[in-house]
């Protein structure tokens, strides 16, 4: 009798691991949804291109969908059909604006360099290994590199951005990041992001004293970058600018750093004087 309930109750266990199972999947999907329909744009984002990025079936990512606009989390436009971030997701930004400071901490320096230098600038955050663009700020230069915008995310390392924090951070963390961004395939869709290269990159950068993207991201496009530095010394973000290789030469590099680290400095001393950090950062795997 002791063995069938004990059997009994394994069985219990086992399928209330499954239903949980079943919810934190169900609760990583919408989580995608919403990445994906926040990274299309002011265009939205289209049923069948969601389906084909998520790779889902139709009828489970219109199920999500369909779920996400009744919360309030997406809007669909009556005459596209295309999904947008909905209101609600603006009300939890505006209630979560204040811990995540970096993003109007730099707003100023943003401006200041895309008007100084002509071009793009941009402000990107570390999140578990990869780095997220927040912010593109295009300057009054008629030729804009189109490699980066906001919501974009990319391993870290690739792009000066995001190359700049990976540089930023201990061995240990930049072989970590590397080695789980290979392990999770994130490095295949940039070829020109080898182990080897991503590690002679991370020299150059802290020997240098700036992130040098010298298009390998997207061929013509070359940026330089500068981490952000929190109280600890570690990268809590990074500026960078972006250019066309003509202007981007090794002489205009020189004279747009001091720029890039006078307000990469300016952005720290703001968010110490008003003690707002940036996103959550999370530990690559293996790191403690």
């Amino acid at each position: 009798m002791d063995q069938q309930r004990l059997v009994a109750a394994r069985k219990v266990v086992q399928k209330s691991n499954r239903a949980s199972e079943g919810g934190a999947q169900s609760v990583d999907r919408a989580a995608t949804m919403l990445l994906l329909v926040g990274r299309a744009g002011t265009a939205g984002a289209r049923l069948a291109d969601l389906v084909a990025q998520s790779d889902l079936t139709k009828p489970t990512v219109h199920r999500i969908l369909l779920a996400l606009v009744r919360a309030g989390l997406l809007d669909q436009d009556a005459t596209t059909r295309a999904y947008h971030l909905g209101p609600e997701l603006y009300a939890l930004g505006a209630l979560a604006s204040p811990r995540f400071g970096i993003h109007g901490a730099s707003i100023r320096s943003l401006v200041r360099m895309s008007a100084h230098s002509g071009d793009s600038a941009f402000l990107s955050v570390p999140r578990d290994v990869y780095s997220i663009c927040l912010h593109r700020e295009d300057g009054p230069y008629p030729i804009r590199v189109q490699a980066l915008a906001a919501g974009d995310r990319h391993p870290l390392g690739v792009g000066a951005g995001s190359l700049a924090m990976l540089a930023a951070m201990s061995d240990t963390e930049v072989e970590a990041a590397i080695a789980a961004n290979i392990a999770d395939g994130s490095l295949q869709p940039h070829p020109n992001y080898t182990v080897a290269r991503l590690r002679e990159l991370v020299r150059e950068t802290r020997a240098n004293g700036y992130a040098l993207n010298p298009g390998l991201m997207l061929a013509g496009s070359w940026a330089i970058g500068i981490a952000i530095r929190g109280p600890d010394k570690r990268p809590i973000g990074a500026l960078s600018i972006a250019a066309i290789e003509h202007r981007m030469s090794p002489g205009r590099q020189r004279e747009l750093v001091p720029l890039l680290k006078a307000e990469a400095r300016e952005v720290e001393s703001r968010l110490g004087k008003t003690k707002v950090g940036a996103l959550p950062r999370t530990k690559p795997p293996g790191v403690k």
